[in-house]
């Protein structure tokens, strides 16, 4: 995909459809001559930045409709060029009407991201921000909003920052070593030197390991209900969500596929999956629910094991939960139907790591239940400050940057000349540039802005 960058580029900027309005944004040196041949008001030229003004869009002595015109002067826009938006009325038709009008004045229809591209390219953000757009606006819960928006900030962005003016200060005094190598003359101090270079570690070590969390609230947590047959998972789906999604019956072997759907804890998306009951399979369809349990176990980032309490044997139980265990994947126990139990029986339920006693029908201790889900997903209370790794691209920047700089560490205990130290140095340096544009490759900016909506 080519970029031309001296275009003046159009599109709309709000969702396609009918609506009460749709808002058409031009960004370009020719955005406000264009929009004045088609305005019928006040001269645009003219007007100051952050102004708006009523008028309407003519094609010739034709009125396409009535108008709102946002002006944003270069330099203070979203792209730092001269931004036009046409706040017109949301039919489709009118819509289409004024951006082919648009072009046939001058403009060209924007690529997908041109728009935040531009303010890359321009300055404005740099390329974890502009990642963090996409981020943003594709965010569905409050955590995924907070976590882009800090991004957005500029709060990882300033962190690498930090990181990287230093490793170029001691790169620049290992440069000039280089130059006076005949003269064995040391200028990057290596005491201070590998200090730096353990700080940045453990820095680095933090952000990969936020990864995990970032992920998770950026995606939703994959957190499957499994259990045997009348166990009571579907009815505690139901209660979870609050409304009748899964069928229940006492009919052992109801649920034959999987249903998925997003519960939000204290703004955490769960992506809740039930499950066919866990048991021998009594025809071929049960028996592909089951398999199919069982991989969704397999994919999962929580397991709730819902056993019935007035039924199960301690046998059975013990037995289930060796046979669901997943090395790294936390599983919450849940006895459900206590509704059927007296209390002398409740308390003499198995005392169990992470189990909770509950009854999905009469709506007993659910509450309870999900803020055991959600305590196992985020270990501490997010405050929207933290810096949370979320995107593949930037974790496996960190990772080659981790590496590079144990490298240089390698060699500063085991003295190796100043010329591989450099080398290495550079190599971190490079990997840190890539995550925030520092480094850029046009492969690089086609895969990351080809994803975003047109007219952002």
């Amino acid at each position: 995909m080519i970029y031309h960058t001296n275009d003046t580029i159009v599109a709309l900027a709000t969702p396609n459809g009918s609506g009460a309005i749709g808002i058409i944004r031009l960004s370009g040196l020719e955005a406000l001559s264009i929009i004045q041949k088609v305005f019928k008001g006040k001269d645009l030229t003219q007007q100051p930045s952050h102004t708006i003004h009523f008028g309407h869009i003519v094609d010739g002595d034709v009125i396409l409709d009535e108008v709102l015109v946002s002006l944003f002067i270069a330099p203070r826009s979203y792209t730092r060029e001269n931004v036009v938006e046409i706040s017109c009325h949301g039919s489709a038709y009118i819509i289409e009407s004024v951006i082919k009008l648009l072009i046939r004045k001058g403009a060209r229809a924007a690529q997908p991201g041109e728009f935040t591209l531009r303010a890359f390219l321009n300055g404005q953000l740099d390329l974890s921000q502009a990642e963090a757009v996409a981020d943003l606006i594709a965010a569905n819960s409050k955590a995924s909003q907070q976590t882009a928006m800090q991004q957005l900030r500029g709060g990882f962005s300033n962190q690498l920052k930090g990181l990287r003016e230093q490793l170029v200060h001691f790169a620049s005094l290992i440069e000039l070593e280089l130059d006076f190598s005949e003269e064995d003359v040391e200028f990057a101090n290596r005491d201070q030197l590998k200090q730096l270079v353990v700080d940045i570690l453990n820095i680095l070590g933090r952000l990969i390991q936020s990864f995990e969390l970032g992920n998770a609230i950026k995606n939703g947590i994959n957190t499957v209900i499994a259990g045997r047959p009348n166990a009571g998972k579907s009815t505690l789906l139901n209660t979870l969500l609050n409304e009748e999604r899964a069928i229940v019956s006492h009919i052992a072997g109801t649920t034959r596929d999987t249903i998925e759907e997003i519960l939000n804890i204290n703004g955490i998306n769960f992506r809740l999956t039930d499950t066919a009951g866990i048991r021998e399979a009594t025809d071929t369809i049960e028996a592909i629910g089951v398999q199919k349990t069982m991989e969704k176990i397999n994919q999962s980032a929580i397991l709730v094991y819902v056993f019935d309490a007035s039924q199960t044997t301690q046998k059975d139980l013990s037995a289930d939960i060796e046979s669901l265990k997943r090395p790294g994947m936390p599983m919450l126990i849940v006895a459900n139907k206590i509704d059927l139990l007296t209390d002398e029986e409740v308390s003499e339920l198995p005392a169990l790591e992470n189990v909770i006693s509950v009854s999905a029908k009469e709506k007993q201790h659910i509450e309870e239940l999900k803020n055991k889900i959600y305590h196992t997903a985020i270990k501490s209370d997010l405050t929207g400050d933290e810096t949370l790794v979320t995107n593949i691209r930037h974790l496996e920047a960190l990772q080659k940057t981790e590496e590079a700089l144990s490298k240089v560490l390698y060699g500063i205990n085991n003295p190796i000349t100043s010329d591989f130290l450099a080398i290495d140095i550079k190599q971190a340096l490079h990997y840190l540039g890539e995550i925030t544009g520092t480094v850029t490759t046009d492969d690089l900016l086609e895969n990351i802005f080809s994803k975003f909506c047109i007219g952002k």
